[in-house]
């Protein structure tokens, strides 16, 4: 790596404005942006790139955005060649130019600096709909992604400075919930605006140089810290399969399988996984570096900067075009940034976990979620959105501690966030009557893991659309270093739909109508435990007992602890031991 005459105050302050530009992106995005998805769940992701186009800051934000954004921005970039004017601002959702699905909508902005060229700054978001057959895009029996909604391939939405007007309408046009999705554009275009402008302060007051400088060695200090932890795996070849399960529609369970060479301090990453089908879960090659990328940190757990320089010593094979995890058009895809690539970041750690043993975590839950539309009498207008409360689940735990409650699901890291119960029912025609943490959700372990969540909603005064997405229904969140579940089914996701006092579990992914009066929940799994589970401190088990995560059975059955009373939680400590033995 160069040497660079950098002074360690310039390099730390420089540092600093770009993180907080990214952070302020980011508040921007929350605070002006017109639906929930942006404004409650901060479904969204900001980065920042210099000309090459090389990330040189990811924010903290959504995993599953940010891998995606770095073949995404070189693909705007390279279609724009030539063409690529100080005041342009481009639009894209097409994975086949590096996108991750076409719901997450990335603005970019090219940053010029005294008539060059030098940065862009670049905002993804999940917009509440994009047109197609299906209100919030998620749509189950699409066999091809025509049927998903509107693909938009790189387009000029200012040109030097020009807002095209004509282009914006005629996406808005073809949108459902006009107004949300014009509010959330305005809010993406603001951002990257706050971007360029903090930037172009920075070099006021640097010089352009000398921000640059600073930039490469970032870029350096991220690849020194990847290189060093690769160093110290053993050279090798490592693999790890996860099981993508069937959501009901008969495709039956698929193995994704990662391959991880070490040799010295660089590796290779290597997917394989069946043929692309007809149904919405394949994942085009953007979308797939997500996956691989979020499993390598959850291994390598580095500290910061985050930024491309991570990944200068790590290759990728997604394998041939035409399978799950490297589709190409027309495969349907809309649920890919949760499945499979949950199932892909688990392959991913799993196969590095291998190489290095003493690293090994439990997976977090994977996603089981809902979207909802119908009409909003109180307005007159249609409503749409994708409801992000309905996918928080439980957190893997670690050799060192329990997993975190309603932190998931793995895709978003943590990142997302649920929103208040209260800013839900006022923006939509509903009433949620339950948000809660799931009894014996959690993997049972010695460390146990994190709990999922219920969420349970009922139509005001007229019917509502409700379509379900994600998997997790069937196989529980894995476990790490012994780690085993005795009761299974609460531990996995299911929809419950009530209806004249019958309750009807769906397990599928589907689109129902709730009639008022009829009541949805929806039931995320836990993450998985870590540790024999009979190893687990007997008073932790009562405590759990006692706060509602674990129950009498389930202390039992997961746990081996008797528990004689309810009321008092005393422990029959002979029958304990005798069952903990056995």
């Amino acid at each position: 790596m160069p040497k660079r005459n950098v002074d360690p105050i310039t390099l730390s302050v420089v540092r600093g404005v770009l993180e907080t530009t990214q952070r302020e992106m980011t508040l921007t995005l929350e605070q002006t942006a017109r639906s929930s998805v942006f404004n409650l769940a901060h479904d969204y992701s900001t980065a920042l790139f210099n000309h090459t186009p090389e990330m040189i800051l990811q924010g903290q934000d959504i995993p599953i955005h940010l891998g995606s954004l770095i073949p995404a921005m070189k693909s705007v970039a390279k279609f724009f060649d030539g063409e690529i004017n100080e005041g342009d601002l481009i639009l894209h959702n097409d994975p086949a130019y590096g996108g991750s699905h076409i719901i997450d909508t990335c603005m970019y902005m090219p940053v010029f600096y005294e008539g060059e060229l030098v940065f862009w700054t670049v905002c993804k978001g999940h917009l509440t709909d994009i047109g197609g057959p299906v209100p919030a895009g998620y749509n189950p029996n699409a066999t091809e992604i025509f049927a998903e909604g509107l693909r938009i391939p790189p387009v000029k939405l200012w040109d030097k400075g020009k807002p095209r007007h004509d282009v914006m309408n005629l996406l808005l046009t073809n949108m459902r919930a006009r107004r949300d999705q014009e509010g959330d554009f305005n809010a993406l275009i603001g951002a990257c605006q706050v971007g360029a402008r903090n930037l172009k302060g920075l070099m006021d007051k640097y010089g352009k140089d000398v921000v640059q400088d600073c930039i490469a060695e970032l870029l350096d200090m991220a690849e020194a810290h990847m290189r060093k932890l690769i160093s110290e795996v053993p050279d090798g070849t490592y693999s790890g399969t996860a099981i993508l399960e069937d959501a009901g529609h008969g495709f039956g369970d698929f193995e994704i399988k990662a391959t991880v060479t070490i040799t010295g301090d660089s590796c290779h990453i290597e997917i394989a996984s069946p043929p692309q089908i007809p149904y919405f879960i394949n994942s085009y090659e953007g979308n797939s570096h997500s996956g691989v990328y979020l499993g390598l940190m959850m291994f390598a757990q580095l500290p910061p900067p985050y930024n491309e320089g991570l990944y200068r010593c790590v290759s990728t094979d997604m394998g041939p075009k035409g399978t799950l995890c490297n589709a190409k058009s027309p495969a349907p895809h809309m649920n890919c940034t949760t499945t499979p690539m949950e199932t892909l970041t688990d392959a991913v750690r799993l196969a590095f976990e291998q190489a290095a043993p003493a690293k090994v975590s439990a997976s977090w839950g994977h996603a089981n979620g809902c979207n909802i539309a119908g009409w909003d009498n109180r307005h007159d207008e249609e409503y749409v959105t994708m409801v992000l409360a309905s996918i928080i689940s439980g957190a893997g735990a670690t050799a060192s501690q329990d997993g975190w409650h309603a932190c998931g699901p793995e895709c978003c890291f943590g990142a997302l966030t649920s929103g208040d119960i209260e800013m839900l029912e006022h923006s939509y025609p509903i009433i949620i009557h339950r948000y809660s943490l799931m009894e014996d959700s959690g993997g049972a372990g010695k460390n146990r893991g994190g709990s999922g969540t219920c969420w349970e909603v009922e139509p005001l005064d007229s019917p509502m659309t409700l379509i379900t997405f994600g998997e997790g229904r069937r196989i529980p969140a894995m476990g790490a270093a012994g780690a085993k579940s005795a009761m299974v089914q609460p531990k996995v996701g299911r929809l419950e739909v009530t209806r004249n006092g019958e309750t009807q579990i769906i397990t599928e992914n589907v689109i129902e109508t709730i009639q008022p009066g009829e009541r949805a929940a929806n039931k995320n799994p836990g993450g998985g435990g870590y540790g024999n589970p009979f190893e687990r401190d007997i008073q932790k088990v009562v405590e759990d007992v006692r706060n509602g995560l674990v129950s009498l059975e389930g202390a039992r059955q997961d746990y081996g602890v008797v528990i004689t009373d309810r009321e008092t939680l005393s422990v029959d400590t002979e029958a304990t031991a005798k069952l903990r033995a056995a």
